[in-house]
């Protein structure tokens, strides 16, 4: 079984920072690429960052230069440093993984439970 875990949400006043962390574990034997996506009220999710197991980054427009993914591969674990917060970050932020479990050929994607970020004054 997988567990793949979000932590760090928050509320922050707007300019502010936070540090969002994930981590997956379970029978996993290869992660290809771990992400951050988000969903805001009344809107669709979106692809925010994601980090592939060779360390390549991407970004969406809206975060580029304030955002930063980074992996710890030895701990699964995903890190979203979140700099210069604006009102238009609040949402749900959910951590995503595509990697193999043992055992099985096929690549598979998880999710976490999400963890809610709130840009406010």
């Amino acid at each position: 079984q997988v567990h793949v875990v979000e932590s760090g949400g928050g509320l922050v006043q707007p300019g502010g920072s936070l540090r969002l962390s994930c981590t997956a574990s379970g029978s996993i034997f290869s992660i290809y690429s771990m992400g951050w996506h988000r969903q805001a009220p009344g809107k669709q999710r979106e692809l925010v960052a994601d980090i592939t197991s060779g360390g390549t980054t991407s970004y969406t427009d809206s975060v580029q230069g304030r955002f930063t993914i980074s992996r710890d591969s030895a701990k699964n674990t995903v890190y979203l440093q979140m700099n210069s917060l604006k009102p238009e970050d609040t949402a749900v932020y959910y951590c995503n993984t595509l990697h193999r479990n043992y055992g099985d050929p096929t690549p598979r994607g998880y999710w976490g439970q999400g963890t809610q970020v709130t840009v406010s004054s």
